[in-house]
C-alpha cells in the first residue's frame, strides 16, 4: 500500500481506536453493522493482493496497523466499537515474512484496519489472523458500514469482489504444502510450509509393470478423462491406497507424480498433522484441483477393535466425514499410504468413494533390482557381471536397501581408494556389513529384513 496512517502517543488504547473508528462513520456505535468470514490460512498472500487492489483507487483511504491484547480470539470490531476490555489499539504495520515457493518469500501484512467511503458512504476492512485458542486456522476479514439497506447491500457486493479476487490467486497453486501446526498461548499457529522435492523422472519409478499400469490408468488416465466424466455426471474425486512393505517406493513414487500434476497443489498429512485434518480438507476445496496425501493412514485409521480410545476413533470418524462430504464435483485426489493393510478399518476401504483402487508396492524382482542398482551407483562405474552379483545377492530386499547398498559401496572404494570402477571387494564389505555383522536388528533397520541369508553371505576381502 501507499499510505499509512501514523497514531501518536496521544492514542494509548483501545478506547481511543474507538474514538477514531467512530469520528470515521459520523454515527452511533449502535447504528454501525458488521459482518465477517473466514478465509483459508493459505489465502492470506491473496487476500492483501485483492485488499490493495480494491482500495488503490479510493482516495482519503487510511490504513492503521492494530494490535490487540487478547491473543487467543480473532481481533473484532464489533467488540472495539463496544467499547469492551479486550479492544483493539492502533499501532504501527505489522509484517511477516511469508514462504510462498519462490527465491525471495512475500513480505505479507499481519493485520490492518482500512478505513475509506464509497461516495457518501463511510466503510471499514479488518483484515487479521483467524482462529481460535491460539491456533492461526485462518485470516479472518470482517467489514463495518453504517446500519441499513444500503450498507448491508454494500457488504454483500464487498465480500463477492473479494471473494472472486481471492479464488483467482495461484498464490500456493501446483505447490507441495503442509500445515505446520502448534498451539501457542501466546498466539502464535499454523503456519503454511512449501515443500520443495525433487523432480523425479519416469525411468526413475522403478516398480513392477503391473503397478505401473494401475498408476497410469488410475492417476494420469483419470486426470485426462475427468472433465468428461464429470459432464456424464460422475464424480471426479477419487481415492487410491499404495500399500506394501516399508522402503519399496510409495513416497518416492509420489514425489513422481507430485511433479506431474503441475496444475494440482498438493498437501501433505503426516500423522503428527491429523488433529488438522478438517482444515487440510478445507484447503483440498479452496485449492482444487488438489492431491491430497495422508502418509501411514493406519496410525489414523486402525480397525475399531484395535483402538485404544474414544479419540482414535473420533479420528477416524472425521476423516470418513470429510471423505464423504466432498461434493461428487471436487477435485481432489486422495493418496493413502501404509504398511500394514491388514490393519486399517474396513468402512474406509470397502467402499468405492472413498478409496476406489488398492495398488500393491512389493519388493523388487531381479529385474528390479537391476534397474535400482544402475539407478543408485549415480557416478560409479559397474560392470554388468558385478551388477548380476549383486542382484543375486539382494534377493528379497527393498528398494531402500539397494539405495543405501550403493551409498556404502562408494563408501568403501573411497576407503579402499580404487577409483570410479566399482569392485566386488567393496561390495563384500558393504553387504557384510549390512547383512551380517549389524545382526537381524540392523537388517530390519535398512530394510533387508527379508533378505536370503544363504544367497546374500558375503566375505570381506583383504
Amino acid at each position: 500500500m501507499g499510505f499509512a496512517f501514523s497514531v501518536g502517543s496521544g492514542f494509548g488504547g483501545g478506547s481511543r481506536l474507538r474514538k477514531i473508528v467512530l469520528k470515521h462513520f459520523g454515527v452511533p456505535a449502535g447504528q454501525i453493522a458488521t459482518a465477517g468470514r473466514q478465509f483459508p490460512i493459505t489465502a492470506r498472500v491473496d487476500i492483501q493482493s485483492a485488499l490493495e487492489d480494491l482500495f488503490r483507487n479510493r482516495n482519503g483511504t487510511k490504513l492503521l496497523g492494530i494490535v490487540s491484547p487478547n491473543h487467543h480470539e480473532p481481533p473484532a470490531l464489533a467488540q472495539t466499537l463496544a467499547g469492551g476490555h479486550f479492544g483493539m489499539d492502533a499501532g504501527p504495520l505489522q509484517h511477516d515474512e511469508i514462504d510462498i515457493g519462490e527465491a525471495v518469500p512475500v513480505r505479507c501484512l499481519k493485520n490492518g484496519l482500512w478505513l475509506s467511503r464509497d461516495r457518501d458512504l463511510p466503510f471499514a476492512v479488518l483484515m487479521a489472523p483467524g482462529g481460535r485458542f491460539g491456533l492461526g486456522s485462518g485470516v479472518h476479514v470482517e467489514i463495518a458500514v453504517p446500519s441499513g439497506e444500503r450498507g448491508a447491500q454494500f457488504s454483500q457486493e464487498l465480500f463477492r469482489e473479494l471473494e472472486l479476487l481471492v479464488s483467482q490467486g495461484r498464490t500456493y497453486r501446483g505447490r507441495i504444502i503442509s500445515l505446520e501446526g502448534h498451539i501457542d498461548p501466546m498466539g502464535g499457529g499454523s503456519v503454511v510450509k512449501v515443500h520443495r522435492l525433487n523432480q523425479v523422472k519416469r525411468d526413475d519409478v522403478i516398480l513392477p509393470k503391473r503397478t505401473v499400469a494401475l498408476l497410469d490408468r488410475n492417476v494420469a488416465g483419470f486426470m485426462a478423462a475427468r472433465e468428461r466424466l464429470k459432464a456424464l455426471r460422475f464424480q471426479a474425486r477419487k481415492g487410491l491406497l499404495f500399500y506394501g512393505p516399508p522402503g519399496t517406493g510409495k513416497t518416492y513414487t509420489i514425489h513422481y507424480l507430485a511433479s506431474q500434476l503441475p496444475n494440482h497443489t498438493t498437501l501433505l498429512v503426516t500423522s503428527e498433522q491429523v488433529a488438522l485434518l478438517d482444515e487440510y480438507f478445507r484447503l483440498a476445496r479452496f485449492l482444487q484441483p488438489s492431491l491430497m496425501i495422508i502418509e501411514d493412514v493406519d496410525l489414523i485409521a486402525r480397525e475399531r477393535t484395535h483402538m485404544y480410545g474414544a479419540g482414535q476413533e473420533a479420528l477416524l470418524n472425521k476423516l470418513l466425514n470429510e471423505m464423504d462430504g466432498l461434493r461428487e464435483d471436487a477435485e481432489v485426489l486422495f493418496i493413502l499410504t501404509t504398511n500394514r493393510p491388514d490393519q486399517i478399518e474396513p468402512a474406509l476401504i470397502s467402499r468405492p468413494g472413498r478409496i476406489d483402487q488398492a495398488i500393491e508396492f512389493p519388493l523388487p524382482d531381479e529385474e528390479g533390482r537391476a534397474r535400482l542398482t544402475n539407478l543408485y551407483a549415480r557416478g560409479l562405474e559397474i560392470s554388468d557381471e558385478l551388477r548380476d552379483s549383486i542382484v543375486k545377492r539382494t534377493r528379497g530386499v527393498s528398494a531402500a536397501f539397494i539405495k543405501e547398498l550403493m551409498r556404502r559401496c562408494a563408501q568403501f572404494q573411497i576407503e579402499f581408494s580404487e577409483g570410479q570402477r566399482l569392485t566386488e571387494r567393496a561390495v563384500d564389505a558393504a553387504l557384510e556389513e549390512m547383512l551380517f555383522i549389524g545382526g537381524a536388528l540392523n537388517r530390519r533397520l535398512l530394510g533387508g529384513d527379508g533378505a536370503d541369508p544363504v544367497a546374500g553371505s558375503a566375505t570381506t576381502t583383504a
